[in-house]
């Protein structure tokens, strides 16, 4: 645990020194806010409190699928990265400490969106119903941290600049994130409960608000975290052979 710690230290010292980090996560979904959402639903409790959870999912997928594929990607492209993994605590430290620090930025980046659903919109939310959300977030996470180690450890910084972008519209679009619970274009609504965003917002509105979630999509979600981890552990064992080869 003191090691996991001081690994999470590290990471959030590095992520401080270059807080366009942080800011970048936050960015999209709080503009999302502020001119989509305060403008046409604000003024609507139960839709502003739906579209704000679509944003917090969306947020976090943002910042985990960014901070894993791409800060992974270049701390391999530096010498201290194979020299950590010849350390004798193994990698479960490190990856602890990343996983530590990730979900603390990745809650960091939630504020602008809370704060402007609180402060600009209708959005309301009962205590309890706030903490079971705060707990959903950590759950979401896993996903989308999973694709993103698999980002970082498979492809070189500058392949995984272009993949994470790449996929980060198309599962926001696709998942159904910008639009409210079963309201989405025909095609969107037959191709989201297939992708993890939609599981993963489905849960969200539910911890928010009066939603039955599709069972289809959950199940979908679990099958995208197996396949996900199995994809980031294979990426991890390949790294390390081509380094220790």
């Amino acid at each position: 645990m003191p090691l996991a710690l001081t690994h999470a230290r590290y990471q959030l010292l590095e992520t401080v020194r270059i807080p366009i980090a942080i800011f970048g996560s936050a960015f999209f979904p709080a503009a999302a806010m502020l001119f989509f959402v305060v403008p046409f639903g604000g003024k609507d409790p139960v839709g502003a409190t739906f579209a704000t959870a679509s944003m917090v999912t969306f947020s976090v997928m943002s910042a985990n699928i960014f901070q894993y594929g791409i800060g992974v990607a270049e701390d391999r492209a530096q010498p201290w990265d194979p020299f950590t993994r010849t350390l004798p605590a193994g990698p479960a430290p490190r990856f602890a400490g990343r996983i530590s620090a990730g979900l603390v930025i990745t809650y960091l980046s939630l504020i602008p969106v809370v704060v402007i659903a609180a402060t600009l919109t209708e959005a309301r939310i009962a205590p309890g119903a706030f903490l079971l959300a705060l707990a959903t977030v950590g759950l979401i996470s896993v996903p989308f941290t999973l694709m993103g180690l698999s980002i970082g450890y498979a492809l070189p910084s500058k392949a995984a600049i272009v993949v994470a972008q790449l996929v980060f519209f198309p599962l926001a679009f696709g998942g159904g994130l910008l639009s409210a619970p079963g309201a989405a274009p025909g095609f969107i609504e037959s191709i989201a409960p297939y992708l993890p965003t939609r599981g993963a917002v489905e849960l969200m509105w539910a911890a928010v608000g009066d939603h039955s979630v599709n069972p289809w999509s959950l199940v979908m979600l679990g099958v995208w975290v197996v396949v996900l981890a199995a994809l980031a552990a294979w990426a991890y064992r390949r790294d390390e052979g081509r380094r220790f080869s």
